[in-house]
């Protein structure tokens, strides 16, 4: 199992400081990525996620510019409330700048609310999406591309620069729709908020989904959790990990709720002694 830390990107830790120290500190010791979280607008009646929360993309090239080699990663990218074009260039920039250290997480949100801010619909944002991804996988193989969707369209456009590596897209999601969508076209699938024996079950779905050309060497298999060693039992940590790596996890995002730098590094030093990952 490969393990990643969330940047504090959000809530009363987060600063440019704290977001280097702690990408850098997370490279030292061998953790596999670092992870930020996406919501654009923040309706004052709602009370979930933090409302103080720094741009992904540059939070990560922050955090790029701080390391050499530990991987980047959005957990996930609300797409459709992007333009696919304007996505589509800042993450091949981002991946371009950091060497080729990006993985997406996508989504297509929660929040009508947040949806209604941004004057989106947000019944067409499963369309949206599909459309987007296909945008972006055009644009950073093809140039110029054209593209003719019911949502999107253009032609002879160029969007350069194109990333340096094949970008994952890892699909999250909690529905039946983000399951099938994963299967069909991404390189992996995040999980969150999903016990064990659930998730095995989603698992097991989206394996016998894949096609041949897309085995499941190819594939990960993501959880986000909230695993803080300072705040749990290591014992349930433990007993955690061993149940997700058995409903066929092999990789998980943890995001620690300390309130100030020194805290979370000593969160993700003490989940890397309780977990044991693997290592780059």
């Amino acid at each position: 199992m490969r393990l990643g830390i969330h940047l504090p990107q959000y809530g009363r830790a987060a600063s440019p400081e704290a977001i280097a120290r702690i990408a850098v500190r997370a490279e030292e010791i061998g953790l596999a990525d670092v992870w930020v979280s996406d919501h654009l607008v923040y309706p004052a009646d709602q009370g979930y996620p933090a409302s103080y929360l720094f741009d992904p993309l540059l939070t990560l090239g922050w955090a790029a510019a701080a390391t050499e080699r530990i991987g980047l990663g959005t957990s996930v990218m609300v797409v459709p409330q992007y333009h696919p074009l304007h996505l589509a260039n800042s993450l091949a920039s981002l991946d371009q700048l950091s060497g080729g250290r990006l993985t997406v997480g996508a989504g297509v949100g929660w929040s009508a609310a947040e949806y209604a801010a941004l004057d989106q619909d947000f019944r067409t944002r499963g369309a949206r999406m599909g459309e987007a991804l296909e945008i972006m996988r055009l644009v950073w193989s093809e140039s110029p591309a054209t593209y003719q969707g019911n949502h999107y369209q253009f032609e002879d456009i160029k969007v350069l620069p194109q990333p340096a590596h094949r970008i994952p897209i890892w699909i999250g999601g909690s529905s039946q729709p983000g399951y099938d969508r994963a299967a069909a076209v991404g390189d992996g699938f995040q999980g969150l908020s999903t016990p064990p024996e659930d998730l095995a079950n989603i698992v097991a779905d989206i394996r016998a989904k894949l096609s041949t050309d897309r085995p499941d060497a190819q594939f990960t298999f993501s959880y986000r959790t909230g695993w803080d060693p300072q705040g749990m039992d290591p014992a349930q940590i433990r007993d955690e990990r061993d149940r997700y790596g058995e409903a066929g996890v092999d990789h998980v995002v943890s995001a620690p709720w300390r309130t100030d730098a020194d805290a979370w590094i000593r969160s993700m030093e003490l989940l890397v002694e309780i977990v044991e990952p693997d290592l780059v």
